[in-house]
């Protein structure tokens, strides 16, 4: 529950546990805040942007300061050996902006020179995977653009973190101890991330003093430090050690973008996302898709209701396999995969009281929808962090940031306290596909921050975690809250569905029909007349199925803000007054 301090600057914070059922718990209340709001994944970071915003800093210097942190309380997820993408709604210029801090494969790495698993695939745990790290040079752009406050303020409460400690939270600790069982072995990782040769547990100390180091160098240093000092030249020498092909021209010529948002107009709404290569696309076509269907009338207590989402989960992301790629090399069709009339011919093939068996993606310039064979590695991950700032003067971020698998590749670099990420083992080995491996090519990108106008005005910055859940996810929230009315924590809080298998790229063919996981709390008549319908259905852990935050524009004044009951989440507001 919500509850003032009161006091001038009184604090509003809403602490969830993690919680594996649904039906029993009791519903728990949104937060409202006249001055800021941090919605996180983990309470000390979320306190720390809090604090940013205290300090007078802005929702960007908030959103820094809680990523920052994340980097040393939340490693499985997120780090500074991973990327960035951000959409920042801008109050002066009364308009959104988005960039895309995200890495390119080496310019020494070709795909004769990758080594692919049996199914044609990158090797998820491989240096062939690297890319470039993006995060601190996003860090670097949306400071210089919309920072108030120093950077050596904006990243002292991390850096702090990691050179005291901070108490390991329950979640995290879980996915740690995952993790150690797949990266034990990997170079540098029992070094940083296993202190006395095992993973820290629940409520332990952790200290990253290397961490510490490199987040200091990044105040003294700035970009010089990332693209041709200290810090660049560990990873290529570490590269160098371990089979990369890590250059240091690499880290000299990356360049995060600032590139538009995309949108859609979904019942009186505008929902953006950032575009291609990442799946933001999905999300927006699912919810063209999905405006054909009167999922209000159906409601979340019908069977139609799940079987409609999940249908048009297929068609979107049969799509996604088939054109996302980087659009520096490659055509995306974006314009006319966002057509209301293609997505009116995509809808028409959703039959009612049948789950497709196959679902081809479409030819949305050709006016039809006939089969393209598709081909790209799969993304069934789960690992990220999502973060959501405001602040008083109306600025809102939305700001997801990841490894990729977790602690990314597992190899670790101890003199620099965090590992490299395997992005790029979503690239395409099939030199024909537009995803495919190529030097300096950014690859398909999971990972995707949303936002929300009504009339031209902010309205809701939010995210959904986890691989290919995100766009599914976000399509499921927003109809929560727009056809169902539910406000932002019930929408968050209510079962999900995660359906994975058909559509998701393995490589070389698709699977028919897929897998649908559903939450426990969907009613078991549901579950029964889905398989009816023809859905596989199949149980999957909760932490399968995202993790979201959100903030939302108050129409009384301020923001109400909503967490994740499935992970360590806060939501933490701030009343000035």
């Amino acid at each position: 529950m919500s509850k003032p301090i009161l006091r001038p600057t009184a604090v509003l914070m809403l602490v969830v546990t993690p919680a594996l059922a649904f039906s029993d718990e009791p519903p728990r209340q949104v937060v409202h805040a006249t001055s800021g709001m941090v919605a996180a994944a983990q309470p000390q970071a979320a306190a720390a942007g809090v604090e940013i915003l205290k300090q007078g800093g802005s929702a960007v210097d908030a959103a820094i300061a809680v990523n920052a942190c994340l980097a040393v309380m939340e490693p499985i997820s997120c780090g500074l050996g991973g990327d960035l993408f951000a959409i920042v709604w801008d109050p002066k210029a009364r308009k959104l902006v988005g960039l895309n801090a995200s890495g390119r494969a080496p310019a020494a790495l070709t795909i004769e020179k990758v080594r692919p698993e049996a199914d044609g695939t990158i090797p998820l745990y491989s240096p062939y995977a690297w890319t470039v790290p993006g995060a601190a040079d996003g860090w670097f752009e949306l400071h210089e653009r919309y920072g108030k406050l120093s950077l050596e303020k904006v990243l002292a409460p991390a850096i702090a973190a990691a050179r005291d400690g901070f108490a390991v939270t329950p979640v995290i600790a879980e996915g740690w101890a995952r993790a150690a069982t797949v990266f034990a072995d990997k170079p540098g990782f029992k070094e940083v991330f296993m202190p006395g040769g095992r993973p820290p547990r629940a409520g332990e100390n952790f200290k990253n003093p290397a961490l510490a180091r490199t987040l200091a160098t990044l105040v003294a240093e700035r970009r010089a430090a990332i693209r041709k000092g200290g810090i660049a030249r560990a990873i290529v020498a570490y590269s160098g050690e371990h089979g990369g092909f890590f250059a240091l021209g690499d880290f000299e010529s990356h360049r995060s973008t600032w590139d538009e948002p995309i949108s859609t107009t979904y019942r009186g709404y505008t929902v953006w996302e950032m575009p291609p290569p990442g799946q933001g696309l999905a999300a927006l076509q699912m919810l063209n898709i999905l405006e054909r269907f009167d999922l209000k009338a159906m409601g979340r207590g019908s069977a139609d209701w799940w079987h409609v989402m999940t249908e048009a989960k297929k068609l979107a992301y049969a799509d996604r396999a088939r054109y996302y790629a980087d659009p520096a090399f490659s055509k995306v069709p974006v314009q006319a995969l966002l057509s209301k009339d293609y997505a009116a011919r995509r809808a028409a093939l959703i039959d009612l009281k049948r789950a497709a068996v196959a679902d081809p993606p479409g030819d949305p310039e050709a006016g039809g929808s006939g089969a393209v064979t598709a081909s790209a590695p799969a993304l069934d991950r789960r690992e990220t962090t999502y973060l959501t700032t405001a602040d008083a003067s109306g600025m809102m971020v939305s700001l997801i940031q990841s490894n990729y698998a977790g602690f990314g590749s597992g190899y670790v670099i101890p003199s620099l306290g965090y590992g490299i990420q395997n992005r790029g083992a979503l690239f395409s080995l099939d030199a024909k596909h537009p995803n495919a491996l190529a030097p300096g090519k950014r690859p398909f990108h999971t990972i995707i921050p949303a936002f929300v106008t009504k009339g031209g005005h902010p309205w809701l910055s939010f995210g959904l975690m986890g691989g290919d859940m995100q766009a599914q996810g976000h399509a499921q929230v927003l109809s929560g809250i727009i056809d169902l009315g539910m406000d932002l924590q019930a929408a968050g809080d209510a079962p999900r569905f995660h359906h994975t298998g058909s559509t998701e790229p393995t490589g070389t063919v698709m699977k028919a029909a897929g897998i649908l996981h559903v939450e426990p709390g969907v009613p078991a008549n549901i579950v029964e007349e889905l398989r009816r319908r023809g859905h596989r259905i199949e149980p999957e852990a909760t932490s399968q199925f995202g993790g979201y935050q959100a903030i939302a524009r108050d129409p009384k004044g301020g923001y109400i803000g909503a967490t994740e009951k499935r992970k360590d989440g806060v939501a933490a507001g701030w009343d000035a007054h």
